[in-house]
């Protein structure tokens, strides 16, 4: 029995090793807004159909709906590559800059199964991504106050998804991606107790406070799976 369970640990590191996490930032002129939200939606949806996709969503930012953020996960890194065929040509017309990409480690590495995890029909969700920018020699502390946090998230009723990535090629640049059932889930997380020492962190060790300006709220409008 021991040895079923260390083979199905090392399969699962295994797989969250071999993830390539990459997302994206559009802003977009508003004439082509309808447009490139459609392209956008039919590239989430071929790639959730591919077998090296682990995870593809896409956002438009609450209180700015002319940015868009796609959201993906792949065990092939060529592959999204290929299907950006389907809106390589809409960015250059359609957007008041180029796109902005960040590749992303993964720190809680989560499987395919889980990423793929959906709010129910019930539900009305909210994401939430926070970008963070620690001041130099206290990355190793925030690691460690998340990592002690993450299953406690993880755990909460109303937490759909909840994850920790640090930018590639940016020690101290980090983005949370948290998946909630509900306004009132995500209230309900900001006064769980372990998030006191995250709020701690977060007031006193950042390069630029407050925090709040690096919260994104996002609406999702593909796929809007639900279970």
């Amino acid at each position: 029995m021991k040895a079923i369970i260390f083979i199905a640990m090392v399969l699962l590191a295994n797989t969250a090793m071999g993830q390539n996490a990459k997302l994206t930032r559009y802003e977009l002129k508003p004439a082509y807004q309808e447009q490139f939200k459609k392209a956008l939606s039919g590239y989430v949806r071929h790639a959730l159909a591919d077998e090296a996709n682990i995870m593809a969503e896409a956002y438009y930012e609450k209180e700015h709906p002319l940015v868009l953020w796609l959201i993906e996960r792949w065990t092939d890194s060529k592959q999204p590559n290929k299907l950006g065929e389907l809106i390589a040509p809409l960015t250059i017309t359609h957007l008041l800059k180029p796109a902005t990409v960040y590749f992303l480690k993964d720190l809680e590495p989560l499987n395919k199964q889980q990423w793929r995890r959906t709010a129910k029909v019930a539900d009305q969700p909210l994401t939430v991504m926070l970008f963070v920018d620690a001041k130099k020699g206290t990355e190793q502390n925030f690691k460690k106050i998340y990592h002690k946090a993450m299953p406690q998230f993880r755990s909460e009723a109303g937490v759909v998804t909840y994850q920790l990535s640090q930018i590639e090629g940016h020690d101290t640049q980090f983005v949370t991606y948290e998946k909630f059932r509900s306004e009132d889930a995500f209230q309900y997380h900001l006064k769980f107790p372990p998030i006191q020492p995250v709020i701690d962190y977060l007031n006193t060790s950042i390069k630029r406070p407050p925090f709040q300006d690096g919260i994104h709220n996002l609406i999702e409008f593909a796929p809007l799976t639900r279970e």
